[in-house]
């Protein structure tokens, strides 16, 4: 059995394929997923597991060089960054449009769906590296 945080196989599997500047999304319940692009499907019930939990788990073993959310999110937080967003801590953050962020999804290596029914809670992660 693994060791460290993350259990889940499908993520670690993902996580450890991914190489510099690789995006994986992770999304709320109703972000659609563009055909041709890898889900991975967590959602349990409304609210769990929820976009900041699995932020947490994802962050224990993914670097993560920036972050990209949409605009709305921060609109709807009267300004401020989301609280699902706390797990990114000192990630740079860029925000784009929540239409631009759907489109990007297109190009991502897989989005994860949570059960988070938030609206705007989604984060485009790009992959660092450790060196």
């Amino acid at each position: 059995m693994k060791r460290t945080v993350l259990l889940n196989a499908e993520l670690s599997y993902l996580i450890a394929t991914l190489g510099h500047g690789d995006m994986v999304v992770i999304g709320d319940a109703g972000l659609p997923v563009p055909n041709g692009v890898r889900r991975i499907d967590l959602a349990l019930m409304p609210g769990m597991p929820a976009v900041g939990d699995v932020l947490q788990a994802v962050l224990s073993e993914m670097q993560v060089e920036r972050a990209m959310i949409a605009t709305e999110a921060v609109t709807a937080n009267h300004g401020h960054m989301p609280p699902w967003c706390r797990p990114l801590g000192g990630t740079p953050v860029d925000q784009v449009s929540h239409a631009d962020f759907k489109a990007l999804t297109g190009q991502a290596k897989a989005v994860i769906r949570t059960g988070e029914c938030t609206p705007y809670a989604n984060a485009i992660l790009y992959a660092g590296v450790v060196f």
